[in-house]
């Protein structure tokens, strides 16, 4: 409020204000960013910096936490074990031999299991060609064998006799197994070579070529074949014809040669040297 004017004229004072002084010295309010005892407030984001390496020490340990238990989970701990082994693709041998064979034992950890050395050993087994094994998480181990076909069959007795056995080989020459009779189409390989010597022989390889090469009418007709070398095969049909082949080159110009000379009906063809073929 103002006073009233003084006598003798003098002006009246200035109004009075009712507000609280704001000066260095005074108090803050409710609103200031300082503290009451008189120190600035640190800012929010000094205040995160100084809390961001405990937060970050504390993710580390915790992913470091997590891997530990994801590493013994899967390399010691009896959660992830071979619980079963699946063997596919076996008719000759038996998946009990498969798995002996392969040699992985029950309860192993799955993550240790080495599947290429197991199939390499059963491919040591006569009857398979080729083998594959597979990890089926969470516990299963599938093994699939691709066995050996057979292409020849090797009597047991010398050659004129009565022969009370047959060992099937493949194109390989490997012994696949022994039977008492002769499978119908598998022709007999004739040779003085004891079947388990066969193992590789390039003679044996040439025969099932020339068989694989030659017409399929004729093929079904095949009763024997002999080979003395690679280069020297030759075939024995039903009903006694004799074709010498000789190797397994031009092999599609011997053939359409034996078709034509086959016309005359003859005993004895020889399509060894293309075009120079003889029928007697």
């Amino acid at each position: 409020m103002t006073r009233p004017p003084r006598p003798g004229g003098e002006p009246a004072s200035a109004p009075v204000s009712t507000a609280e002084p704001s000066g260095p010295g005074t108090p803050p309010g409710p609103g200031s960013g300082a503290r009451p005892d008189g120190a600035e407030r640190p800012p929010k984001q000094s205040l995160a910096r100084a809390r961001s390496p405990w937060r970050a020490a504390f993710y580390g340990v915790a992913a470091v936490a997590v891997l530990a238990g994801v590493g013994w989970v899967v390399l010691g701990s009896k959660l992830l074990v071979v619980r079963s082994i699946v063997v596919n693709g076996n008719h000759l041998v038996s998946a009990g031999q498969v798995r002996a064979v392969a040699g992985i034992e029950a309860k192993s950890v799955m993550i240790r299991v080495d599947t290429q050395a197991a199939a390499h050993r059963v491919e040591s087994i006569d009857q398979v060609q080729s083998a594959t094994v597979s990890k089926s998480w969470p516990d299963r181990i599938v093994i699939t064998v691709h066995e050996r076909t057979p292409a020849l069959a090797v009597s047991d007795a010398p050659q004129g006799t009565q022969p009370t056995s047959y060992d099937l080989v493949d194109k390989s020459g490997v012994v696949i197994e022994s039977v008492r009779t002769r499978p119908a189409g598998l022709p007999v390989y004739q040779t003085s070579t004891p079947a388990s010597s066969l193992r590789g022989d390039p003679a044996v390889a040439a025969a099932v070529t020339v068989l694989q090469e030659i017409p399929k009418t004729l093929a079904r007709s095949v009763v024997s074949v002999s080979a003395t070398s690679a280069d020297d095969v030759g075939l024995t049909l039903t009903g006694g014809v004799t074709i010498v082949w000789g190797d397994t080159s031009h092999a599609q110009q011997k053939s359409t040669e034996i078709t034509v000379l086959m016309r005359t009906h003859q005993h004895y063809y020889d399509v060894s040297a293309p075009g120079t073929a003889v029928a007697k």
